[in-house]
Parts: structure tokens; sequence; C-alpha cells
């Protein structure tokens, strides 16, 4: 009877061997190739699931093949433990966060355990005890000491449930990315790290990061937002200046508004009285709104006349200064100039309130379209179009009309000859025009709007309440589409700059502000600085002390850590509401003094975390720099693509600031990043009882009420109650085939559908690896020939090339692709070739024990007890991670070939080598044979009639 593969009985018996044995731990004198690879360390804040053993497995799999290819592998792990998911959890279950923190680890610690997943646990991490904390404040002041970090009183984002300030990355959506409340404003002291000095170098840095993902970089980029573009200076008509930022200078003679951030300190002063209870009005509604809601494009576009004008510096119009909430103080310069020919938003705004819209670029297509309503044209106009080569198209409603570059003018003559009297058309897009019975009158000024908007009233008694043309002409449904565009095309109507395209206008334009210093060339960044003030207690105490004597003063290195203080945790608080904590003595003049009562961003502790897992006992300094240098940057990085700005970003300004003082040779954290997909599962709501558990729907039914579910497939989360637990699998086949089927059913980077049958096909297989090395285990171990390929036979050949091309694939699509999925499936085609060897009686032992030694050894990254268990039991004694990875023969590799006579008409014509991996093969042999370059020229223009291959011998050709 045969042997069944007992997972439980393998893997309970190699659990410990790992760790025992040292083969994690990685060596700390110098010398040898290093490789230095991590996993964004863990929130400890709930149990884990299989979607998360995703990301850990991976990084067991590449760990133990470097390991195996000879290099010193540093592989640890660590915990992100304080901030608000643990606080939040914590005041749930009415416990102190760190207790929820040490039961979690202890947790998270034991499932790594389950899954084989192992970590040079020497140099763990917990970012919550004082000795790895107290080196976050130490950064904290240098950052200090650089003038990169600063207290300033700013609007911030509040959110009201979780009780802190947040950072504009942690407002997701309009919402607080923790809890979903909309957060409030408010204006408050805060501390900010000054991550806008690195802005120019964070996003040139990128294209040297060629290891990263292409949409990461992208990411961050857009987070950035540098623009080029020029700085124009408006004045008030009392001669005030106010500075607007635009990356379109060469629009600037289509400006006919300004708006001003409701906080911009020149709206008191442009503020004329009739206006202002309207204006303090609307800033007060303003200030309750979010920045993120501020900025929705989905949200109806409110704002409030000041009474103000500013003067055009390039037309010299005076223009309305109005103020409105989608302009911000925090970003540019807290006011724009509005041109809403060439910007939706502005185009939008100025319909809504009735502002003047002025096309100043004209698009590059030179298109232009015309609608002429039933009855505005004499008899005969449709077809002296066509008749012209102009594009017409006549319906119940009138005549619309297509205009190509270079035919306005002659529209604009035939339009004229059939227009009724009384009656006007327009021209919209390339030109914006107004025909008229007395002339054509171009929309070129704020003038003209007004003039040709009173010839259009008096014509049209209904029009009395248009305010301007472009409203008329938007009430043409026709029109939609072609009244504004933000492309770089030609200026028009722009004085001496008309007819001056593209780049070349906004730099000649540039230029001329310059010149008469109306302006200037200058870059912006949507990039603000880092906010890191937190209002809560599970945090790393911020470092500093208020004296009023000697103002702020930071706490000495030698006095840190500021210790969180040991307090009964009562739910939601910050130091603030601790007695006694913000009473000190001021380190200088030894007078009382005030600690500062705020904890730093959680984003902190995890932005120089890499650096410690160097020196994570070091007591005097918070890395041995000499070490540090030597093992970074991070060789190989993994984590999800959620991280890309937060995390990401504020890991390379902090490697930035702490190269620029000398501490690390190098300023970029991390030389390849991989982020890995999510695992989906099917989640079930029903629409009165919410999310319901997969193991209790039956028949697609809700167990409380029986309605029928709403189902989809999401990525697998605890409030949709669709993640599956590691020990529901384990328990049943194991963790090398949770391991197995987590890494083969899909592309590592792409979201997956975690399924239950696949599981079950990762444990058949295993199961027939293990029956197949079993059966062959006596042979493997007595066989003592050295594998000599030239003796082979032809099947043995297949094999062993076969073997050779498997392991150079797996060894590729781990080292450089991570392409785990296509590995594994190469060794399961190697599986399938051995096992037809064996059962066909192939008699090469040598060769069976090089392919099945080989097998296990590039099969044990992925699934190590099966493979520890399987490589005793051919009779090795050492352990697999002491084993060299194997090599693949470039012989081996080179493709067999079998020459095959070719038949034309029953004569041999020629002969052609075909692969042997085709040649046995009838329909492969002949599209080989009917592709080959001399079979192709000698039927050139002939009629094939039959074509009949015999594998390995012969293919027959019959034409005529």
């Amino acid at each position: 009877m045969n042997e069944e593969y007992n997972p439980k009985q393998v893997e309970d018996k190699w659990r410990d061997f790992w760790r025992e044995q040292g083969f994690f731990r990685a060596k700390t004198e110098a010398g040898g190739k290093k490789f230095y690879y991590l996993n964004m360390f863990p929130y400890p804040s709930g149990s884990l699931h299989v979607g998360h053993g995703r990301n850990y497995i991976i990084g067991d799999v590449v760990t133990r093949f470097f390991i195996m290819r000879g290099y010193n592998v540093l592989n640890p792990m660590g915990w992100d433990a304080f901030g608000l998911p643990a606080e939040n959890a914590a005041i749930e279950r009415g416990i102190h966060p760190r207790n929820w923190t040490i039961k979690n680890i202890a947790a998270a610690k034991e499932q790594f355990r389950s899954w084989g997943i192992e970590y040079d646990w020497d140099r763990e991490i917990t970012t919550c005890l004082p000795d790895y904390y107290a080196w976050t404040q130490w950064l904290f002041l240098k950052l200090y000491e650089n003038d990169l970090a600063y207290k300033k009183e700013a609007a911030v984002n509040y959110c009201p449930v979780c009780d802190t300030v947040l950072a504009n990355e942690q407002v997701v959506g309009g919402v607080c990315e923790r809890c979903g409340t909309a957060p409030q404003r408010k204006t408050m002291k805060q501390w900010f790290f000054r991550i806008t000095a690195y802005a120019d170098r964070l996003v040139d840095d990128l294209d040297a990061l060629t290891g990263w993902p292409e949409n990461v970089k992208k990411m961050q980029k857009n987070w950035i937002g540098r623009s080029s573009g020029a700085e124009v200076l408006f004045r008030t008509e009392d001669g005030d200046e106010i500075v607007v930022f635009t990356t379109r200078p060469d629009t600037l003679w289509g400006a006919t508004f300004m708006v001003l951030a409701p906080e911009h300190p020149l709206v008191d002063r442009v503020t004329t009285e009739e206006e202002r209870a309207a204006v303090e009005d609307y800033r007060e509604r303003a200030a309750r709104a979010s920045d993120i809601d501020r900025l929705s494009t989905e949200r109806e576009k409110t704002g409030v006349f000041t009474g103000g004008y500013a003067i055009n510096p390039a037309s010299e119009e005076k223009i309305p200064i109005w103020i409105a909430d989608y302009v911000l103080m925090a970003y540019g310069t807290g006011a724009i100039m509005a041109v809403p020919a060439h910007d939706e938003r502005d185009f939008a705004f100025a319909l809504q309130f009735g502002l003047p819209i002025i096309p100043v670029i004209e698009p590059s297509n030179g298109h232009a379209e015309s609608f002429a309503a039933a009855g505005t044209m004499a008899d005969g106009f449709g077809a002296a179009l066509v008749a012209d080569g102009i594009s017409a198209a006549e319906s119940a409603a009138g005549i619309r009309v297509s205009l190509e570059a270079g035919q306005i003018d002659r529209y604009i003559e035939i339009a004229r000859e059939y227009l009724k009297p009384g009656r006007f058309t327009a021209v919209v897009g390339a030109r914006f025009a107004v025909i008229l019975e007395d002339g054509v009158y171009d929309l070129d000024s704020v003038r003209s709007d007004r003039e040709i908007l009173a010839r259009l009233q008096q014509l049209d008694p209904a029009l009395a309440g248009a305010r301007t043309v472009m409203e008329v002409l938007a009430g043409i449904a026709e029109y939609e589409g072609f009244l504004f565009h933000s492309e770089y095309g030609t200026m028009v109507h722009s004085g001496r700059f008309s007819k001056v395209a593209g780049a070349e206008a906004r730099a000649k334009v540039t230029e001329w502000l310059e010149e008469t210093g109306k302006g200037r060339g200058a870059i912006n960044y949507r990039l603000h600085d880092w906010l890191i003030s937190r209002q809560r207690y599970w945090g790393a105490p911020i470092p500093i002390i208020y004296c009023e004597r000697c103002g702020i003063v930071p706490v000495p290195e030698e006095d840190l850590p500021v210790l969180l203080p040991d307090v009964e945790f009562i739910g939601k608080m910050g130091l603030a509401d601790i007695p006694g904590y913000a009473e000190t003595i001021c380190p200088r003049c030894n007078s009382p003094a005030r600690r500062d009562t705020d904890t730093m961003d959680t984003f902190v502790d995890s932005s120089w975390y890499y650096l410690r897992f160097i020196s994570p006992q070091e007591k005097e300094r918070p890395f041995v720099v000499e070490d540090v240098n030597r093992w970074l940057p991070v060789d190989q990085y993994v984590g999800g693509v959620e991280h890309a700005i937060l995390h990401l970003l504020y890991s390379r300004f902090i490697t930035k600031a702490l190269n620029d003082m000398g501490y690390l040779d190098f300023n970029e954290p991390f030389i390849r990043l991989f982020t890995q997909g999510m695992v989906c599962h099917t989640a079930y709501r029903c629409p009165e009882h919410g999310w319901i558990y997969p193991q209790q729907v039956e028949d697609g039914r809700c167990p409380h009420c029986g309605a029928t579910l709403e189902t989809a497939n999401f990525s697998m989360s605890k409030s949709k109650r669709n993640v599956v637990a590691p020990a529901e699998i384990i328990d049943r086949y194991g963790a090398d085939t949770e391991r197995l089927y987590t890494l083969f059913m899909g592309p590592p980077d792409r979201d997956i559908e975690w399924s239950e049958e696949g599981v079950r096909g990762s444990f058949r297989f295993l199961n027939r690896v293990f029956t197949l090395v079993i059966a062959e285990a006596e042979r493997v171990a007595a066989a003592s020939e050295r594998l000599n390929p030239d003796v082979l036979d032809r099947a043995g050949k297949d094999l062993w090339r076969r073997y050779h091309r498997t392991v150079r694939k797996v060894t590729e699509d781990i080292e450089g692709r991570f392409n785990f999925n296509t590995a594994v499936s190469a060794i399961m085609e190697l599986v399938n070739e051995l096992a037809k060897y064996v059962k066909e009686g192939g008699e090469d032992d040598a060769l069976v024990r090089e392919v099945i030694q080989g097998l296990i050894l590039i099969l044990s990254p992925f699934t190590p007890f099966f493979c520890e268990e399987t490589w005793r039991r051919i009779g090795n004694t050492d352990a697999i991670l002491d084993q060299q990875w194997p090599s693949f023969s470039a012989m081996a590799l080179k493709e067999a070939m079998r020459e095959i006579p070719v038949q034309i008409n029953g004569k041999v014509r020629m002969r052609v080598n075909i692969p042997t991996t085709i040649s046995s093969d009838s329909e492969a042999l002949k599209a080989a044979v009917l592709a080959a370059e001399s079979v192709c020229d000698r039927l050139a223009g002939k009629e094939i009639i039959n074509v009949i291959a015999i594998p390995d011998k012969l293919v027959s050709i019959v034409v005529k």
C-alpha cells in the first residue's frame, strides 16, 4: 500500500528546525554577497488572513532562494505598532493599546511560524517600545536642528471621531481613511516636516529607480505635482498686488475674472461694504468644509463677488474679484486668474455666475462648428454648403455644419448670403464669431462680449435674461463640447502674441512678463509639508519643551526617550489629558516649563525603520553608520501599492535628509520595489442584515430573513466578512498547500480570486509528487554513477533537457521577474515529464536521481516543509538550505535537432532540421516543415494538394 502524504505530521516535524539551525540569521561580518530583502512591516492590529499571507510568503520564497544561491541574506521583521488602528481597536475592546498590540504580535508570530515563514528574529523591532521610539525622537531633533521641522499655525483637517489632525494624504475620498468620517477644518498650531525642500529631488530621482513599478513612480510624481509656468502680477484698483501662478501664461488675455481663496489676506481689503455681509457669510461656510470637499469636481461650484476689481496686466481690462472655496490658500498663491474658455472648472463657474468667456487659444485641428436653427436661413442654404464641399446635416431642428481648417471664411460668406433678416447664427471652435445681417462680430474681448450680447437681445427678446454671449451659445445643444478646450494651440486675440503657438507661446509671454515687471517664470508644487502632530495618546511623544524664558527648547539627546506615560487607558485621550505629563523643567534655565503634548504621526515611525534593523540592539545611536552603509539600500522591498504615496514618499524624504546630514552614503532607501496584488473572495450582503459570513450562506439566501443576497468579489476584509482564516486551510491541507496555491493562482502583482477548488488542486499536486518521490526513493539513494547525457536515449534526453530548462525558468522567475506562478507551472510540467519517463520504464538511474533531487531543491522555496521531508526520504542528511541552488547546463538548453527528409511529388528534394521536441508530433512537424525557408522557396507559386507527415521520419508534399 502506497504511503500517503500527511502534511500535519510532516510540518510539525520541521516547523522549528530552520530557526534552531540559524539559517535566517544574517551574518554581521563584512564580506560576501549581501541581499537585503524587506517586507513592509505590518500593523499588529488583528489576526492575519490568507490574503495577508501572500505578501509574506513571497518574501520567504525569495529569501530561501538567495540563501541557496550563497548570499548573506537579511530578512528581518518588526511591528508598526503605534497609531490610530491600534488605539481605536483598543478603545472598542476596552483594553490598553499596548496590551492589544502585544497580543496581536504574538498571534502574528505564531501565524508566520505555521506558514513556515522565518525571519532574522534577533533583529525584531517594535515601534511602540522605548528602545525604538527614542530614536524616532532623535530623528525629530535632527530634522529640527537642520530647519526641517518647524511649528506653525495652519488650517488642518480634523477628524471629530478619531479626535486628531489628519494629514492631507490621510483624507481619502473626502473622509478620514480610518473611520470614514468627513473631517472638519480647524486652525491649530502644528508641527511639520519640511518635505517640500526636497520636492525637486523627490521627483527627479524617480527616473533612476528603474526597479520600481512605473505606476508607483507616476503616483508620486502626481502627488508632488511639480508644474512649470509663471507668476503673474495683478493689481487691484487700489494698487495692492495679487500674485497668481499659472501653467498657461499664453491664456492671460482670456483671464476675465479672478478668484481668491476665502482665507486670502487681501479679501478684507478688496471687499466693498455692499458685499461684505455676503462675503463674511461665505467665508464662514467655507471654513467648515474640508480641502478634499472643496476640490471635488462633482460638487456644485459656489462663490461670492467681493465688489472689487483687478487689472489684467495683458489686456488692461478691469476684471471682477470673486472668492470661491475651490481655491485653497495652501495651493499655489491662494489666487487664480480664471480663463473660462480654456479651463473646465472656470468655464462652469463663469456660466453659473454670468461672467465673460473669451477664447484666446485656437485649437490645433482648426475645426469649427455652426448651427442654423430652422427658419434662420433662406431655402437652398444646405445645398449651397454641400456644393462648396462643406459638411452639413439637415434635421427638423435646423442645419448643423462641421467646418475643417480653411473652410470658416467661405462658410461665413455663404451664411451671410442666406441669413434671413432679424436672425443670427454663429461659428464656434477654431473661431468664435456671431454672424448678423449687417456683419460678423468676433468674440475677442470683454467689450465685444457686451456689444454682441446687446445686439442679440435686440433681435430676440427671449435672450433678455442672458448675461454673456457664451451663455447664449451654451443654450444651443448642438454646441455642447465645442465651447471650451484646454489644448496648447495658437494664441488669438492676444495683441502682438497672436498667431504664436505651443511652447513658444508660453515662453515668449513669460519673457514679456519678466521684461515688463509684470511677472516671472516659476515652478509650483502640489506637495505640502508633512503635518506630523497628532492629538492622541498612542504615539511617540514630540521631544519639545516650551519655556517662557527660552521659548521652544529641544529635549537634550541624553534625556531621550521622552517616555509615553504608563497610565490607565480610559479610551479616546491625548497626552494633554494626562495629569502632570506636561509639567517639566527647562533644560536650559531650570525654570518650570511644559512639554509638547502631541504625538508624532505613525508614518514617522515607519519612515526610517529599515535603518534600525541593521543595529536593533544599539544603545548609543539609532544605527551603526558603517553597517548601514554596507547593507543598504534595501535590495528588494515588497508591499501594497496603497503605500505608494505616504510611506514610500516619506521614507525617501528621510533618507535624503539623513544623507545630507552625513549619516548615509545613499539617498534612496529601496533599489527595487514590488507591489503585490490583493487576494479577493466572494462577499455576501443582505439589504437588511448587512454582510454575511460565506459559511452561513445556503442557496444564496440570508440565514436570518431568507432574502436573496447580493454577491461580489472584494479584497479580503474583516468588515465584509469574506476573509479565509489560514488555520482552515492549514488544518485540512497543510501550510505548503496554501503557500503553493497562493503563489500559483496568478501573477503576484495582480489581484486574484481565492478558490477552494484551486487549493484542493495544489494539494493533489503535492500528493502526486510525494507518491512519485517515495516510489523512486530507493532508486535515487542507490544510484552511484555520474549522469552522462551522451548515453541517454531519446526519452532520457527529453527529460534531461526539460529539467535544465525548468531550472533556468524557475531561477529567472524568482530572481528577476517575481513570476512565481509561471515558475510553479514549469515545475508541474517537469513532474509530468518525470512521471512519464518513470512510467514508461526509463532506465537511467543517474538521470532520475538528478531530476528528483533538483526538483525537490527548486520546489523547496515554495513548499519548504514538503521538500525538507522528501529530501531526507531520498537519502540526504543535510538540510536543504545547506545545499547550493541547482545550476543549468548550457548544452542541455541547446535544442536537439533531427534531419527530416522532405519529398515533393514523391521525390526527396531537400532535408530540413527540425527540433526533436516537434518532430515526434505529426501536426507540429507539418507546420515546421512548411514554414522552413527552403521549402517555401521551392513551393513558391505552387498549389499544395496534400501533406503527409511521418513523425521523426519524413514529410511528403503533393503539389500542382
